[in-house]
């Protein structure tokens, strides 16, 4: 294995390497993961399958559930045992993250799809039954609305038809990478529909994402931290209020909440599987391909990933959207070949 000076000075401290075979040894003998706390249950889970599995041979894996943007500050600290091996994302890496992690001796990441994952809106079953076009969910939440300030108080103040309700939204931080999701795939459609704002991305981009993106802070919009199961508890006592999270919550808890339609289109598997539902994304798992002859079980943990993303597998009966059977391919290859990231396909 190669290492650059950087990646030396950064590693010293905390991986020796052995004066034979290439082999490394290390002061943290255990997987350590951070990152999405939608990716979080599927982590575990591959941490439970992995720890039956080698039961005697390794640690079982630590896993932080701390958000994609917060995983991806501390995924690309440095290399070495204080820092993680793996960050689960809910969004895929920024080009921008990708230049930290190299600033900082982080030179070879790997990145794998693991499943796919939808940006969910539900409410209690208790609740007014109701749809929402990308474009009314924007303008509920939206601090700017195609550039004004937004007044609206109930859902009926930004379409007659909807529910004479006090609007408020329980849903993810801005260090989540579901916000993340939530502004490219679901904010930024809707306000794109109004053709003035939308031009204003070619003119003035920040302005744009200013527009397009920024979220309420008048109490309409309610951040509930990194804990998804919260806001499942905050619908489940309040009919009045809806919660955007991933999808697998709304299937953990589909006898006490029902998802609402976006365009029409309902938050089921098969409709986020085929890209049909607005809210679909990817999810991933980045790994320091530095790491993995450091890090005992590393190399096994990820592929205890690649046995359990299939369509029947563990993953999906846990509410992960299984990708196709070329995605999975082409990311199992990544594992085997240990490929690294294209930075020209990151943003």
């Amino acid at each position: 294995m190669r290492f650059t000076k950087t990646i030396v000075i950064a590693a010293v401290s905390s991986l020796a390497l052995a004066a034979c075979g290439g082999q490394q040894s290390s002061t943290r003998d255990q997987v350590k993961a951070v990152g999405s706390s939608t990716v979080y249950p599927f982590a575990k889970a591959a941490a439970e399958e992995f720890a039956r599995t080698y039961a005697g041979q390794y640690k079982s894996p630590i896993i932080e559930s701390t958000g994609t943007g917060g995983g991806m500050k501390l995924f690309c600290g440095g290399v070495g045992t204080e820092h993680p091996d793996m960050v689960n994302a809910s969004r895929r890496m920024k080009a921008s993250e990708l230049e930290t992690c190299k600033a900082n001796g982080v030179n070879e990441v790997m990145e794998i799809e693991v499943g796919k994952d939808g940006i969910a809106v539900a409410e209690s079953k208790e609740g007014p039954t109701f749809g929402l076009t990308t474009a009314q969910l924007y303008e509920a939440i939206a601090a700017e609305p195609y550039g004004k300030a937004n007044t609206a108080k109930n859902w009926s103040d930004i379409d007659p038809s909807l529910p004479n309700e006090p609007i408020l939204v329980y849903g993810p931080p801005a260090t989540s990478g579901t916000r993340d999701a939530l502004a490219e795939l679901i904010m930024t459609e809707g306000c794109k529909t109004d053709s003035a704002t939308a031009a204003l991305k070619e003119t003035d981009e920040e302005r744009f994402e200013a527009i397009c993106t920024g979220v309420r802070t008048d109490g309409a919009y309610v951040e509930q931290g990194e804990n998804d199961n919260l806001i499942v508890q905050k619908l489940a006592s309040n009919p009045e209020a809806i919660g955007i999270f991933g999808y697998s919550f709304l299937e953990e808890n589909a006898d006490k909440l029902r998802g609402l339609a976006i365009n029409g289109v309902e938050p089921t598997y098969d409709n986020i599987a085929s890209n049909t539902y607005p809210g679909a994304r990817a999810l991933y798992v980045y790994v320091k391909k530095q790491h993995l002859d450091a890090i005992p079980g590393l190399r096994e943990y990820l592929s205890t990933w690649v046995s359990n993303w299939g369509k029947g597998g563990l993953f999906t009966s846990k509410g992960m959207i299984a990708s196709t059977d070329e995605v999975q391919s082409a990311n199992a290859d990544v594992v085997t070949n240990m490929t690294l990231v294209d930075a020209s396909k990151l943003k």
